[in-house]
């Protein structure tokens, strides 16, 4: 590649993955606790709001037409056949428990098509009307695009049922061909996996139908193209179609690498690869070193590389609060060199994240259970949204305020709230956020466990019933809980103090007034950054 064009290239992926940067995990039944699938998402992007999309199945006549608008902007790309019959979904869940989420690598522009009227989001949703299992996802999502084009730009795809999840990787051909090239891969099911804007599939087997599907041409086409001239079974999906630089590996693989590190021992080995695209690639999938649990997957999407080399608590960019968050631009320049601030899991500008949990020993009605929150992961409360559901929470539902219009009861906006207070004095405020955020989960996996052992017993009509008003009680509690919690850190932190409590109420001086709170001021070194950058401009002694 000359070297323009690869400068254009990285541009024009950085943009992509400024614009809409996702992280998506996943676990095999054998790498959980409780023998799970599980997958997690988590939808980035400074414009979308934070709602919980639903639409009914139901049975369609011949000549019937489903219009396709594009997810990111709404605007509307065409027509396509209905299906005879569709499956109810909730979110990226359907009504039999399977889970698809994706994130964005943008990969060579000349390979954007805009003569497609399948983009990414409606590939998504309207397999999930369509498919039952993850397989017949994979059919139904790569016939989509063969037949209707693909609209938009590489994509990795996390899809997952209750026996295996896969992930499958698409580009277009950029209006040289109709379709995609692709190639979908199965996740061992004794293994962790994840992909977070950068193609994570290199080398893949040729003649393992049961575990690696891809189209006839994905390496014919690079070949045509120029991307590729070597051996077939030397072909690199990622490296033929994707964009290798510091930000792809560091700000991409890095989050991917960080879930591997949590569960499993040895990878420092990659760290060459996350920090400078050297050495030995950052593997598909890793076995972990003991079994994750739901709570992990949680966890893990609150993470800012704690205890690691990117330790977003740890740089001077912090601050004196230790603040794990850094604004956009992710890049930016001085004395004209360019640096970038880390992109952790847990980001500021999520629209709505999830866990979902598929699993064959739980009730059908509850075969699929989407722990589903919005806003930023880290301070979220995910609440169980069972696979039968067929009513959406006030708190999630869309209509209930955006963007751009606030509203109270808005699960989206009320933790908002909460966050975006915390974001100022994060050390001072999370262990109060953590307080009520733990003791709302804890309530919620214990109903859950309840319900998991309640259901078997009642007919489908009263299962799906209380599966219903569990989830809606679940909201209502939280966003409650939120709102209460978002007035009391404003309280207790008003003007830079921190007022006093005592026995769980503020503590008042015998006549009544508030006792005059702590001055907790910086952290030591945001003052000798003071003295070192002024000398002894304030020195007073």
């Amino acid at each position: 590649m000359k070297f323009l064009s690869a400068i254009l290239v990285s541009a024009f992926a950085l943009a992509a993955a400024d614009a809409i940067a996702c992280t998506s995990l996943i676990a095999g039944k054998d790498a959980t606790t409780d023998g799970s699938v599980m997958v997690t998402y988590a939808a980035d992007s400074h414009t979308l709001y934070g709602e919980l999309y639903n639409r009914p199945g139901g049975t369609h006549a011949p000549g019937e037409m489903r219009k396709v608008y594009e997810w990111d902007t709404n605007k509307y790309l065409g027509e396509i056949p209905e299906a005879p019959v569709t499956y109810t979904t909730v979110g990226n869940m359907n009504e039999h428990g399977l889970t698809i989420s994706e994130s964005t690598w943008g990969g060579r522009p000349e390979l954007a098509d805009t003569t497609g009227i399948i983009d990414y989001g409606s590939l998504i949703y309207i397999t999930l009307e369509r498919a039952r299992t993850a397989r017949e996802a994979i059919d139904i999502m790569t016939d989509l695009v063969d037949k209707y084009g693909y609209h938009s730009e590489g994509e990795s795809f996390s899809i997952a049922d209750a026996d295996e999840a896969w992930i499958m990787e698409l580009i277009g051909k950029g209006g040289m061909e109709k379709g995609a090239v692709w190639v979908a891969r199965r996740v061992p099911d004794d293994c962790i996996s994840g992909h977070a804007n950068h193609s994570r599939i290199h080398q893949f087997p040729l003649d393992d139908k049961e575990n690696c599907l891809y189209s006839p041409d994905v390496i014919d086409f690079a070949r045509r193209q120029g991307y590729f001239s070597g051996k077939d079974e030397d072909f690199s999906f990622s490296r033929a179609y994707a964009v290798l630089d510091k930000v792809a590996t560091r700000g991409c693989d890095g989050r991917v690498w960080s879930f591997y590190n949590k569960f499993t021992p040895g990878m420092d080995r990659y760290l060459p690869w996350v920090m400078q695209a050297e050495g030995e690639v950052l593997p598909l999938w890793v076995k972990p070193g003991r079994k994750v649990s739901v709570d992990d997957m949680k966890w893990m999407m609150r993470d800012h590389f704690e205890g690691t080399p990117m330790d977003m608590t740890q740089d001077v960019g912090a601050g004196p609060y230790k603040v794990p968050y850094r604004w956009r631009p992710m890049t930016f320049k001085v004395d004209g060199k360019e640096y970038l601030n880390e992109r952790a899991i847990a980001t500021q500008q999520t629209g709505f994240s999830f866990v979902s949990q598929m699993n064959t020993a739980h009730p059908s009605l509850m075969r699929g259970i989407l722990w589903f929150g919005v806003d930023d992961a880290n301070t979220c409360v995910y609440v169980p949204v069972y696979s039968c559901v067929t009513e959406v929470p006030h708190e999630f539902a869309h209509g209930n305020g955006d963007m751009l219009n606030l509203s109270w009861d808005s699960a989206f906006w009320v933790n908002n709230y909460v966050a975006n207070q915390a974001y100022n004095r994060y050390s001072q405020m999370i262990d109060d956020i953590r307080r009520v955020q733990v003791a709302q989960e804890d309530t919620l996996a214990s109903e859950v466990k309840m319900l998991l052992a309640e259901v078997p017993a009642l007919d489908v009509d009263a299962a799906r019933s209380l599966l219903n008003d569990h989830t809606k009680i679940a909201s209502r509690r939280y966003v409650k809980a939120y709102r209460n919690l978002g007035d009391y850190l404003l309280v207790k932190y008003l003007d830079g103090n921190v007022k006093k409590e005592k026995d769980g109420k503020w503590e008042l001086t015998p006549e009544g007034l508030p006792v005059y709170p702590d001055f907790p001021g910086y952290d030591e070194n945001y003052y000798r950054n003071i003295v070192n950058t002024t000398g002894d401009h304030f020195l007073i002694d």
